[in-house]
């Protein structure tokens, strides 16, 4: 028993050391923009995996959260001209409080019926958001074009970006770690295994389900803003596109849903391959994408529901061998 939890962190010191010196050693621009993104949407797949793995709730709308992050740190620069960055508060409130609106009746609904209730609110949000001039319309937002202060945090090279993005996962894995270990992290997989036994015991379902689904949100709308920071741009097929709801969805199902660091393997697995088809490919790639996630939906659903970081983990439990049971004297 006590083998485990120095194993994990034995695991948890390699990864950091991993991902601190990536950039150090993979040095080429390619590369340190590659592994950014991989901890962009490690972040945003984190952040879906808090109530999609942990409560159990499949939502394909979180692209709103998403979005309210990215269009509410270029919004703020539009309109104020004070640094993105200004904006991400405002994205965070925006984004926990669309989450409490439209939670209350939507978290109610189960299975699929849910799923379709939050693709419809993303796409709602999108129509609105294109014919909305303040955010930009259909042509969007742009960040500045050049550098002003430091707080643009506008960079030339990604490697700024990647320890950035870095720090913010490393928060939010934090957190999820803390909310894992948690009375509401036990309420939650309580839920996800089966809600009518979990009220039975005294967890309120509901009401645990929706801080879940608000700090989910929150979250997503820093991954949104984190996003809009980087490339400097944003309209509503790259703010609110549907594809990226299932991106966070894929990813932390392919890692592990549920687990700690499934979405980050998850990320690690998916963004390379889809970032070298699309070099290799150019326009064409965006076509094999979509071939690639539906895919890998099919092979997780057929296969591994539990992700790649379940299935280790049951070999590993499989190569424990049983302890011997002698008699008492």
């Amino acid at each position: 028993m006590k083998a485990a939890p120095a194993r994990n962190a034995v695991w948890a010191v390699a990864v950091a050391t991993a991902l601190l010196a990536y950039p150090l050693i993979f040095s080429s621009p390619f590369q340190q923009r590659l592994g950014a993104l991989v901890l962009l949407y490690a972040i945003a797949a984190s952040a879906w995996n808090i109530v999609g793995g942990y409560a159990g709730q499949v939502s394909v709308g979180h692209v709103v959260f998403f979005g309210c992050g990215a269009y509410a740190a270029l919004a703020t620069y539009h309109h104020t001209g004070l640094p993105p960055i200004a904006g991400v508060p405002l994205g965070i409130a925006a984004s926990v409080g669309i989450a409490a609106l439209i939670g209350v009746p939507t978290l109610r609904l189960s299975g699929h019926y849910f799923s379709m209730a939050t693709i419809a609110v993303a796409e709602l949000a999108r129509l609105v958001t294109t014919n909305t001039e303040f955010l930009g319309a259909a042509v969007g937002l742009s960040g500045p074009t050049v550098p002003r202060t430091v707080f643009d945090l506008s960079f030339i090279s990604a490697l700024p970006y990647y320890y950035l993005f870095l720090a913010v996962l490393a928060l939010t894995l934090g957190l999820t770690w803390w909310m894992e270990r948690s009375r509401i992290g036990y309420y939650l997989r309580a839920i996800r295994d089966s809600e009518r036994a979990a009220r039975s015991l005294g967890a309120r379902a509901g009401r645990v389900k929706l801080y879940a689904f608000m700090l989910s949100a929150g979250l997503t709308s820093v991954a949104g803003a984190l996003y809009a920071l980087m490339f400097g741009f944003v309209d509503p097929e790259s703010g609110l596109g549907i594809l990226i709801s299932v991106k966070m969805l894929i990813m932390a199902a392919l890692g592990g849903a549920g687990l700690l660091f499934g979405p980050l393997v998850g990320a690690a697995i998916l963004v390379p391959l889809e970032e070298i088809s699309n070099s290799v490919l150019g326009g064409r790639g965006a076509g094999l994408t979509f071939v690639l996630y539906g895919a890998i939906i099919v092979l997780i659903a057929r296969f591994r529901p539990d992700g790649i970081l379940g299935l280790l983990r049951l070999r590993r439990r499989a190569e424990v061998p049983p302890k011997d049971k002698t008699d008492a004297p």
